[in-house]
C-alpha cells in the first residue's frame, strides 16, 4: 500500500499540477459563463406562480415526445453535475446548476422545490446582483 502511495507521489510532476490547475480554473469559469447566461435570460416572472409552463415548441406529438424527454435529460444530467459541482474542492456553481436542473425537469412538486432553493437569500441576491449587472430586472418569486 505504501509503494502505492509512494508511486503516485513520485509521478507527479509541474506539467501535470499545472494542466490540473488549468483544467480547474478553466472549468470554473465555463460553468459559470453558461449559469450566468442562462440565468440573465430567464424572464423576471419565471418563478412566479402566475407564470403557466410555456413548453410548445412543437404541434407535432412524436417531436413533442422527444423534446419533453431530452429536456427532462438533460435536467437529470444538470443535477447531477451540480451535485458534483457542490462538493468540496470542485470549482463551479454547484446550488445554481442544481436549480437549473431542476427547472427542466418534469415532476410533481417541482415548483416548491425550486421555491425551497430560492428561499436562501444567498442564491437570490447573487442571481438578482447578476440580474443587475445586465440590466435586467430582479426575479419575481411568490
Amino acid at each position: 500500500m505504501f509503494d502505492l502511495i509512494s508511486d503516485f507521489f513520485s509521478g507527479i510532476t509541474w506539467r501535470s499540477v499545472l494542466i490540473g490547475a488549468l483544467i480547474f480554473v478553466g472549468s470554473f469559469f465555463v460553468n459559470l459563463a453558461i449559469v450566468s447566461l442562462i440565468l440573465v435570460k430567464l424572464p423576471a416572472d419565471h418563478f412566479s406562480k402566475s407564470n403557466k409552463e410555456r413548453f410548445a415548441w412543437s404541434s407535432n406529438p412524436m417531436v413533442r415526445v422527444l423534446l419533453i424527454v431530452g429536456k427532462n435529460i438533460l435536467g437529470v444530467l444538470l443535477v447531477a453535475l451540480g451535485v458534483v459541482l457542490s462538493l468540496p474542492g470542485v470549482p463551479g456553481q454547484g446550488l445554481l446548476t442544481i436549480l437549473l436542473g431542476i427547472m427542466l425537469l418534469d415532476f410533481p412538486g417541482r415548483h416548491h422545490l425550486e421555491q425551497k432553493l430560492l428561499s436562501k437569500p444567498s442564491i437570490v441576491n447573487t442571481i438578482n446582483s447578476l440580474r443587475g449587472r445586465f440590466g435586467k430586472p430582479p426575479l419575481e418569486l411568490n
